[in-house]
């Protein structure tokens, strides 16, 4: 027979209860997730991330700078204005000191008058005039502008607080006060005016695009406009006396003028490389010119001569400003040639 097996209720399987730890354990791996959750807004509400170490101020020249504009103060320091703003002093001994400015508006242009005042022209009309050696710079209020486009390209000045800018959209700008307050000279039209030289006596010669030139005898209160001796951009224009001025343009325009403006004839110098600027220099008795591509053209009367700064350096230069026997440039990076060498400033 078989045997019959009894179990007994009281020895069935039971499930074995925590301990007294493991129940701790497990509470705390419950709230765990909210103490890290209200710890971190507790930090972020009151505690505040205190600076480590000093502040590391940029370089008053950095490589990625362009400039624009140069100008000679009376006590030897070159000026030079560009991107984001800046106006550098360039010191006799090198030195290099950034001047505070209240833009960051690209400078296109800057001049100086004497030991106290300057101007400065760039983007999006943005206008800057100094009383105090370029310490301290101010923006003019009230610069008349277009709902079109502002930019300004150059900026002459005179004695006695003239200062005339040209820019877009027939920008022709005067300020008869250090360049405080401004004013229209003529209405706006679309064209950009790129370069201004004022003469003695009132007389004012402005070129711009489409090779268009306006001549006036009182100070812009008439114009007269000769037909246009080319139809490429006219970018600068200068004069050595009252009759005899040469301006430059792109594709390697030279023109030269010897009846103050009313007409021009034109130099075939056998380049197309863009030219920017144009300078008299007295010391030395002829013309400079600045463009694209490292190019340089020198000359006068007696002819023309042309080449390149440095074969290394095919750099795009929009001003030239003569100093001594240098002629400093600016443009894609800044320095000066003494006719032979070409030496550029180093960050």
């Amino acid at each position: 027979m078989s045997k019959l097996i009894n179990i007994d209720q009281s020895s069935s399987l039971r499930v074995p209860r925590h301990s007294p730890g493991q129940r701790v354990l497990k509470a705390l791996m419950a709230v765990l997730p909210w103490s890290i959750i209200v710890g971190l807004l507790w930090a972020g509400l009151f505690i505040k991330p205190q600076p480590v170490g000093g502040t590391v101020s940029p370089p008053a020249l950095e490589r990625r700078d362009h400039f624009y504009g140069l100008a000679l103060a009376p006590n030897g320091e070159v000026w030079a204005s560009g991107s984001n703003g800046k106006i550098l002093a360039i010191g006799v001994d090198g030195q290099v000191r950034r001047e505070p400015t209240p833009t960051e508006r690209t400078l296109q242009d800057i001049a100086i008058w004497d030991d106290s005042h300057a101007v400065a022209v760039g983007n999006d009309g943005v206008i800057l005039h100094s009383q105090d050696a370029g310490r301290h710079w101010r923006a003019a209020e009230g610069v008349p502008r277009s709902e079109v486009a502002n930019k300004l390209n150059r900026v002459r000045i005179a004695s006695g607080g003239l200062a005339i800018a040209t820019g877009e959209m027939g920008a022709l700008l005067i300020s008869r006060d250090y360049g405080q307050s401004w004013q229209r000279l003529r209405d706006e039209e679309d064209v950009a005016w790129n370069d201004v030289a004022i003469l003695d006596g009132g007389r004012l010669v402005v070129v711009g695009e489409f090779g268009r030139i306006l001549l006036s005898d009182d100070l812009g209160e008439h114009w007269e406009e000769p037909e246009a001796p080319i139809p490429g951009s006219l970018m600068s224009v200068q004069f050595r006396d009252a009759q005899n001025g040469v301006a430059v343009g792109l594709e390697g325009a030279l023109l030269v003028t010897r009846d103050g403006g009313r007409q021009w004839q034109s130099v075939d110098l056998g380049v197309s490389d863009h030219l920017f600027d144009i300078l008299w220099i007295p010391q030395q008795g002829r013309w400079f010119a600045s463009g694209a591509l490292g190019r340089w053209i020198g000359g006068g009367e007696e002819g023309w001569q042309t080449g390149t700064l440095d074969e290394r350096n095919l750099s795009w230069h929009t001003r030239a400003l003569a100093v001594g026997s240098n002629v400093w440039l600016a443009g894609a990076d800044i320095g000066r040639w003494d006719g032979r060498k070409w030496s550029e400033l180093q960050p």
